[in-house]
This record gives C-alpha cells, structure tokens and sequence, in this order.
C-alpha cells in the first residue's frame, strides 16, 4: 500500500475502494461499458487519478487514466475547444501538464516552466532557467521536455543542461538549484521528467548517440528540500582502466568483450521511463543503447553488454540494485528500454501479481514482478522479425539471421524509432487494456564499414545507419554515401499488401498478449502521431500529427470523433475537473526525433506554423483557433556565384550528411533549412560553424568536428543545392 507519509492527500486521488460511491453518483444513463456497472480498479497499482491530475502519468503508476466520466462514450462527440495558451516557441512538445488545486504546471522546451490558471489560461508565472542555447548541440532529438513533478507547494524540473531546478509553486522562484552533470566535456542532457522518492529528486540524462566517444548512462539522486547530493547508480562501467564506482560494475564489466575500446562511453543513457514505487521504495528505470552501435564484427560475437538496454531496480534510499532484467543483449539496433513503466495488479499464473510493464522499442511487451524482477511475460506487439521470441526461462531474446547486419544490409523490424518510443502508453484498470501508440515501422541497417559507401560514421549513428524504407526512400540516391541497400520491391516482400510505414493505436491485453482492437494512425511516412489517455468513461483520446485529436471507444476501438487543432499533436493528453466541469488538455508542436527529417506533408506543421500551444477541450466547446498558416518554405533566394569543383561538392554532402543532418534539413523543419540561406548568412557562414557567431541563437560551433576545408566544401555543397532549387523554381515560374 501507499505510505500516507509521502505526500499530502490530494483530492484528486481516488482509490478503488472509495471510486464506487463517486461512479454511482455520476453514473445515471445506459447503453455504454461505463453504464453498465462501476468500473472494477483494482488492477490499479495506485490510487488513479481523478479530479486532479497530480503526475505527469496522472498517477504513481504511471497509467495515464482517469477516473473521471463527465467526458464519456456517449458524449464525447461534443467535445469542443475551452482555452488555448501559446508557449512563445516553435519545437517539439512532449510534456503532460499536472492540475494541482486549480494551478497547471507543466514544462516546454529548455525546461521552461509554465503555471496556469487551469479553468481560464491565464499565465500565473513562467520560469526560464536561462540555459546556453549552445548545449543544444548536446540533445540528440530536440531540446524537449517530458514535465515536472510538484511535492508540498514545491515544482520541480531538469532543464535541457542538465541542472535541477527546485520552485516555489505559488510564484516560481527559484528555491534550489543542482548540476547533474558530471563532464561537460561530453554530449550529456536532459530532458525527461524528473521523479520524486521519499526525500529525492532523481533524474537521468540522455546522450548514448553523440559525440565520437559516446557519455556514459547513469541516474542520480538529490535531496528534496536542500538540493545536495545524495548518490549516483552508473549504468555502464567506465574505461577498462579505471576503478568501478559500485559493486554491480565488477558484474557488469565481465558482459563486455575482452577487447572493449576505452575511447569509448559505452552508452546506457536513462533519458526518459523512470518510476518510483513506494510499496517497495524502489526506483524501476530502463537504459538506453550501447554505443558504438556496432561493437562486434560478426554476429556471433556479440556480448550481453551490460546494463545496456535493461530494466534495473535500485533502492531508493543508497541506489543499490535491487534487480535488472536485460531485454537486448549486445544491442546493435539502438533498442533503448527506457520506454515509460506502468505498475498494475494483474491476475498471472492463477495468482494476482503485482508487476511492472513496458511495451519496449524492441517490440516486445515485458511483465514482470516488481518486487522481484521475474520476467512473466514477453509477447511481440508489433511485427518483430530480428528474433522470434523471448526464452521465459532463460529471459533471452533468440535472435534470427536478420539482426546480424555486419556483413551486408537487413531490413529490421523494429527500426531504431522503436516498436514503442517516448510517447506515452495508457494503461486503463477498467478494461485491464493497454493502450499503445505503436511504430509498425522497419529501418535497412546498414554495416557503413563494410557496405561501399562514402561514409564510415554518421553523427547519431557511429558506425552504422538505419534507412527507414518510406514513401521518400530513394536507393540510387542512397548508394554513394551509404552502398547499396536493397530496393523497395525487395522489402515489401516481406510482408505483401502492408504498408512499409504504419502507425497504429493498438489496445493490447497484458494477460493474454492479444491485441483486442487497432487502428491505423498514419501510413507511408512517419505521422509522428501521440500519446494516450484513457478513463473511466469508456474513452482513449490521441492525438495525431495530422493535427486532429481523436476520441475512440474503450473497449471497441470505435472512433467517437475528431478535433482539427491545426498544430502537431506528439505528447500524451491528459484531464481534470474543476467546478464541475471535466476539461482534456494537450500540448502541441512537432519536433523531437522528427528534427531529424523534413516534416511530413501530412503533419499540421507542414502547412501551419509550429506554433507551441496548451490546447483545453471541454464539452459543448467551439471550434479550435487555428494558427497561422506556413509562409512557403519552398522559396530560394538567389544563390552565391559556385566556383566550386565536383569533387569539393562531394566532399561538403559527405561532411553535411555526417555532422549536419541530425538537425538540419532540406524542406520545412524545426531549424532552418540550409540550401535556402539569404546572402547575409552565405557571408558569415564560416564564422557560423567554425566560430560560433550564432551561438546565442542555439548554433554551437562545430570546429572540434569539421576543419575550414571541410566547411568550404559543406558550404559549397549548400550553394549547388541552392543553385539547383532556385532555377528548377524560376523554370517552373516561367512554364505558368
């Protein structure tokens, strides 16, 4: 059970036992699943959440579930738009906002934090941690955060840098602050939502995909009222010279190859997915990828690589390790398990266990007890064909010829976006369902050492890529960076008749490994589509990156209805009621892993702009004010005179595609498209990327990567790009 000392009650809170009175008071119509009796609970971990909305996941167990009603399957037709509040930015949204005694608090990006008036909109105060716009050199994915958590009149969030940030609630002050950092010489961040234990703050951070050497995973904890340091769990161990931190690294060291390069971080990251659980007084994380990618140089000499991509459990109290459990032995696929937890009761082998569950990018569906770590269930979610299953007794995955990529190209499902990624699973207690916004998605992995092509590493990637095979993949234009890769005729082999690129809201039964219902999200590109609720009114709500929010019945899956927002919807939704009324709240903009591609001509950012809004919903609401619409993205200044030869040319997309692509793209995205520079940038650009002159503006100098010839050559390489798609416009305007 819940320890009371842990927090003051909250109103919003309702347990199982006391939700029957409270359902049978609002409950007074027929012909729907919630009507038709009280909602059994009592698969829920934790009391769930109800007229506020106190966690980031609504609840201790992370469920995203409701247990209100007054929105439900037989009125949530009527749903329309309350209030809208705009952020002042343009990326990526990935956060839940809480509802706590009338106040919303909620995070964008850097970790600036936002409250609210939650019934009007009206902004009570904002805090901005004044970060160094360079350090978003540091973030993989965009400079996004996934919330805050309150305690006791106290907000508290991780900024993008890293540092922790205690406020006062009631005005934002500043109470505390701490640096998680432990070398600012390497590519740490943070941007996932901080946790809250008895007397801790912990935070992980992100950073396994960057820099030549990778950084090194681990978690730390912080006291609650002072801010003073209390402990650090790594999650990898450190050069093979160097002493180990903690006991469990001795074991951990002993998984790597005798030959394991010290250069170097080995990876292990926990960006986003951790949880606390009182009961036991244990913080259950997950860890990302190894790194490098690519460690071993057949398949047959992967190791288990130790802690990466596992599920560990370490005593709240010192950080010790309780338990781990590792989903991807010797992963080469960027198969993170960091994917949010959810704690339930479910009835497992004739007994009521009390279990931890992820629907991990791999594509599996983990359950496992919490106290323990036993592994109980692992059933594919999502088409999966790098193993053909997990061994329950052993727990190890039993790979197929197709995860061994060394020496030539696979087509793996999943990619390395995941079966499941960051976005946010619901898990309803009502109908023991888990609702899962799911990446029925593969990538063409390819060996970049031994596949021909011009590139031997890739910034993101180190030594090896993974191509997802859309509507936009282009074999012959891939082949000279990249070698051959096989052709989309060959891929769609596999699986005749199915889109290469599917998202789908899947409602999946944890006991049995069935999915009960699904529907198709997006197909042909990636949608980017959102997070997940779900209550105790027979509704799941999601939002899509087409820019609609859809309502859909529990149970069946039956779309109930629509909302056109205009804005890209990626973050989970979540709801409260305050003076009688239920209000569904989300926040909106396109970013995240998506910076890395043009946006998608289905995505709402594609046509309006990614203006950053809170977006609140309430019945018999209007229609949602749409934001500007987006000034042609495909219009070319007249480039810079090109002097340059073929081969520079060659050389600048070499060094573009290597270091410059994980931000920067061509056509409309979150940063500024290069191959449509006005003249005053052409002018400065070596100081850009060599000096940093736009430092302040979030372009950090890039000359410990890229020397003055290989900038020139980038720079030319930008101008013919330019000089191409300024005179294929003015052809096309002289045709008319």
């Amino acid at each position: 059970m819940m320890r009371l000392s842990l927090r003051k009650p909250v109103s919003g809170l309702v347990s199982a036992l006391a939700l029957a009175g409270f359902l049978v008071a609002s409950l007074g119509m027929t012909g729907s699943a919630t009507r038709a009796g009280t909602p059994d609970l009592s698969a829920a971990a934790y009391p769930v959440a109800g007229e506020q909305w106190p966690f980031v996941g609504g609840d201790q167990a992370g469920t995203w579930f409701s247990a209100l009603t007054d929105i439900n399957d037989t009125n949530a037709s009527g749903l329309g738009f309350a209030w809208a509040y705009e952020m002042g930015t343009e990326r990526g949204q990935e956060a839940s906002p809480l509802v706590i005694d009338g106040v919303m608090y909620t995070s964008g990006v850097w970790g600036i934090v936002y409250a609210l008036d939650a019934v009007t909109g009206k902004l009570l105060w904002q805090f901005d941690p004044g970060i160094d716009p360079m350090s978003a050199r540091n973030a993989c994915c965009d400079t996004v955060n996934r919330g805050v958590a309150y305690r006791d009149g106290v907000v508290f969030v991780a900024s993008e840098d890293g540092k922790l940030h205690a406020l006062d609630a009631k005005t934002g002050a500043e109470k505390w602050q701490a640096d998680t950092i432990i070398n600012r010489k390497q590519a740490y961040a943070s941007t996932g939502a901080v946790i809250l234990t008895k007397d801790a703050v912990v935070i992980g951070n992100s950073g396994s995909d960057l820099g030549d050497g990778s950084s090194r995973g681990y978690i730390s904890a912080w006291d609650l009222k002072t801010g003073a340091f209390k402990w650090r769990f790594f999650t990898v161990p450190g050069r093979p010279d160097q002493p180990f931190e903690h006991p469990e690294l001795a074991m951990a060291a002993k998984s790597w190859g005798p030959n394991r390069d010290g250069k170097y971080q080995n990876g292990g990251a926990v960006w986003d997915g951790l949880s606390y659980d009182p009961e036991t007084d244990q913080i259950v994380f997950g860890t990302a990828n190894a790194s490098p990618y690519l460690r071993v140089k057949t398949g047959s000499e992967r190791h288990d690589d130790l802690f990466n991509a596992s599920i560990i459990a370490v005593s709240a109290q010192n950080g010790r390790m309780n338990w781990y459990y590792q989903e991807t032995p010797g992963d080469a696929w960027d198969y993170d398990a960091v994917q949010k937890f959810v704690f339930a009761n479910l009835p497992i082998g004739g007994a009521t266990r009390r279990v931890v569950m992820q629907a991990s990018k791999n594509g599996y569906y983990y359950t496992l007890d919490l106290k323990t770590g036993k592994l109980l269930g692992a059933d594919a979610f999502t088409y999966v064909n790098w193993a053909t299953g997990v061994d329950l007794a052993t727990g190890k995955p039993q790979f197929t010829e197709v995860a061994d990529y060394t020496a030539r190209p696979k087509n793996v499902y999943p990619s390395w976006a995941g079966g499941h990624t960051w976005n946010p699973m619901s898990f309803s207690p009502a109908t023991r369902l888990t609702y899962i916004p799911t990446l029925d998605v593969p990538n063409v992995m390819v060996n970049m050492a031994k596949n021909g092509g011009a590139l031997s590493h890739l910034e993101g990637f180190f030594n090896a890529d993974g191509i997802i095979p859309d509507d936009t993949y282009d074999t012959a234009g891939l082949k000279r960076l990249f070698g051959a890769v096989p052709d989309k005729a060959e891929l769609q082999k596999e699986r005749p008749g199915t889109k290469l690129v599917r998202e789908i809201l899947k409602a999946y039964d944890p006991v049995t490994g069935k999915v009960v219902w699904q529907q198709v999200t997006s197909e042909g590109n990636r949608g980017y589509d959102g997070g997940v609720l779900s209550t105790a009114g027979n509704i799941v709500v999601q939002g899509r990156g087409d820019g609609s929010l859809w309502v859909y019945n529990a149970s069946t899956g039956a779309p109930i209805t629509s909302i056109k927002t205009g804005s890209h919807i990626m973050a989970a939704p979540m709801t409260y009621k305050i003076g009688g009324v239920q209000y569904i709240a989300v926040q909106v903009g396109y970013g995240g892993s998506g910076i890395t591609f043009p946006i998608p001509p289905s995505s709402a950012a594609y046509r309006n702009m990614n203006t950053n809004r809170i977006l609140v919903f309430k019945l018999g609401g209007g229609a949602v004010p749409q934001p500007d619409a987006r000034v042609n993205p495909f219009d070319y200044p007249e480039p810079p005179k090109l002097t340059a030869t073929a081969a520079v040319i060659a050389h600048g997309e070499e060094k573009f595609t290597e270091y410059c692509s994980r931000c920067h793209v061509f056509g409309p995205g979150v940063t500024p498209d290069l191959s449509r520079l006005p003249p005053e940038i052409h002018g400065m650009f070596n100081d850009i990327v060599l000096k940093g002159t736009l430092a302040s503006l979030g372009m950090a100098p890039l000359n410990d990567l890229v020397s003055k010839r290989d900038v020139d050559a980038i720079h030319a390489y930008l101008i013919d790009q330019q000089r191409q798609g300024y005179a294929a416009q003015h052809a096309k305007t002289a045709s008319k």
